[in-house]
């Protein structure tokens, strides 16, 4: 993307088409060389980032706008896909949730299995990407590129997850949400730090999962069901409804993306949602992404979001900005900076939420 927002350029008078009037206002900004010197925190390093471009600049860009929603009485909803867990991010997404940088996160099943994992006392490890992968096989060893993991110690907890899901009501479906809710609860009574799943059950952040069969704890509940443990089975048709009805129920809603994925689309569609709801809503107000995806694939993962206007997902004159940059490049460096706004954090409307069998909404 070129820009961070939909507004119009602002009319122009009649002398606007004359070569020289367009010229002065295409050379009106010029670019600002980055000075270290005095550059001593990350806010001050986006700020300044601003001024240059490419996507250092569109990083520094979207800080602005996550600071926007910060300021505003906003619903901020994050999705995140890929194996942010695995390469170290854990902890970045549980003092987002912590300080309230976020309201609402749809993640993928496999984060949230390995959050499950970190958070019970165990490791992801630091290996390489040129791993002989058989021998990596041969040794129960699972490879993410250059992160690598205990597969023993991932069916035993595959398990753990089956048997959990086994002790819940039967007789009924759970929404993600819900599911992941008690999940939490019960992690907060075993684990010495917290996670993204147990952080989130404290703070009452509302946690969806809308591909959560496509996962270790889609498998865990399957191996589970196969032994004859369970008939536990997820609504995920409740989980739209509910997120539909956070952005019915939100002055404004602002999206966070980080990664695209079913994670992205299940965001962007809560308007589709709400709007064939009749609920009046007209996009999402606010809008970040930090991808590595191109949109001239076609896919969703790489759809710009002038694109998604198209679809009424993003409103018109949306404040939005796309920062092509490895998530574990942006996310250390953007939230780093913005927990540095202690005041605006601090002050900032924070939408309550009630996680029942049923989730309530205070905007």
């Amino acid at each position: 993307m070129k820009h961070t927002h939909t507004h119009s350029l602002p009319e122009t008078d009649q002398h606007a088409n004359q070569p020289g009037d367009a010229k002065s206002r295409l050379l009106s900004t010029p670019t600002r060389p980055f000075d270290p010197v005095g550059a001593s925190s990350a806010s001050e390093i986006l700020t300044r980032m601003q001024g240059t471009a490419f996507q250092g600049k569109q990083l520094g860009l979207a800080f602005e706008v996550w600071k926007r929603m910060l300021g505003d009485r906003c619903t901020i909803m994050m999705g995140m896909s890929g194996a942010m867990v695995p390469a170290g991010m854990r902890r970045l997404v549980v003092r987002m949730i912590e300080y309230r940088l976020i309201d609402c996160l749809v993640s993928t099943g496999a984060n949230f299995f390995h959050d499950f994992h970190e958070t019970m006392g165990h490791f992801h490890y630091q290996g390489s990407a040129a791993t002989d992968d058989v021998l990596l096989a041969e040794n129960l060893v699972d490879r993410m590129y250059d992160v690598l993991a205990d597969e023993e110690k991932f069916r035993e907890h595959d398990q753990w997850i089956g048997r959990f899901a086994a002790g819940l009501d039967q007789s009924r479906p759970y929404t993600t949400r819900e599911f992941l809710h008690l999940l939490g609860l019960e992690l907060g009574k075993h684990c010495k730090e917290d996670g993204i799943v147990s952080a989130a059950a404290k703070a009452g952040i509302p946690l969806y999962c809308p591909a959560i069969a496509d996962s270790s704890i889609g498998i865990g509940i399957a191996a589970n069901r196969y032994e004859g443990g369970n008939r536990f089975t997820f609504d995920v048709i409740g989980d739209v409804v509910e997120t539909a009805r956070i952005v019915a129920e939100s002055e404004a809603t602002g999206v966070i993306y980080f990664g695209g994925g079913t994670p992205k689309n299940f965001v962007q569609q809560t308007e589709v949602t709400a709007i064939i709801m009749n609920a009046g809503v007209t996009g999402h107000k606010y809008a970040v992404q930090c991808v590595t995806d191109s949109p001239h694939w076609g896919g969703l993962s790489g759809c710009t979001f002038e694109e998604a206007q198209s679809w009424g997902k993003i409103a018109k004159d949306a404040s939005m900005v796309t920062c092509h940059s490895d998530s574990t490049i942006a996310m250390p460096i953007l939230v780093s900076a913005l927990l540095e706004q202690r005041e605006l954090v601090a002050k900032r409307h924070r939408p309550s939420f009630t996680q029942g069998r049923e989730l309530g909404v205070t905007s």
